[in-house]
C-alpha cells in the first residue's frame, strides 16, 4: 500500500493505492488517527484501492467513530469499486459518508 496526503479547503485528504490489508492497515490507521488527533476533518480518497479487507475497514470505523467523537468531518472519498463492494457487504456503505470530490463534501458540510 501507498499513501498520499494533501490538504484541500478545509480537510486532509489522505489518498490510499493498493491493497489495505492485515500488513498495512496498521499504516493506513495511524496516517486516519493521527490528521484526526490534530482536530482535523479527514477524507479518505479509496480511488486507488484494489482491495480491502476487514482490518482496513476496522481502521476506517475507527476514524469514523473518532471523527464523530470530536465534531470532526469524516468521509469517503471516490471509492473504487472493489472498497465499495466489501463496505456494501458490512453495510457500511449507509453508514459512512460517500463523497465523488472534495466540492461535494463541503458544500454538503456547510451552512
Amino acid at each position: 500500500m501507498e499513501y498520499e496526503v494533501n490538504t484541500e479547503d478545509q480537510y486532509t485528504i489522505i489518498s490510499l493505492k493498493g491493497e489495505v490489508d492485515l500488513h498495512y492497515s496498521p499504516t493506513a490507521r495511524k496516517q486516519i488517527l493521527k490528521y484526526l488527533g490534530n482536530n482535523n476533518n479527514v477524507l479518505v480518497d479509496l480511488s486507488g484501492v484494489e482491495y480491502i479487507d476487514s482490518s482496513g475497514v476496522a481502521s476506517l470505523v475507527e476514524g469514523y467513530q473518532l471523527a464523530k467523537e470530536n465534531k470532526l468531518i469524516f468521509g469517503l472519498l471516490k471509492t473504487s469499486e472493489s472498497a465499495q463492494h466489501v463496505l456494501a457487504l458490512a453495510r457500511l456503505d449507509k453508514i459512512f459518508p460517500m463523497f465523488d470530490s472534495v466540492a461535494e463534501c463541503v458544500s454538503k458540510n456547510t451552512g
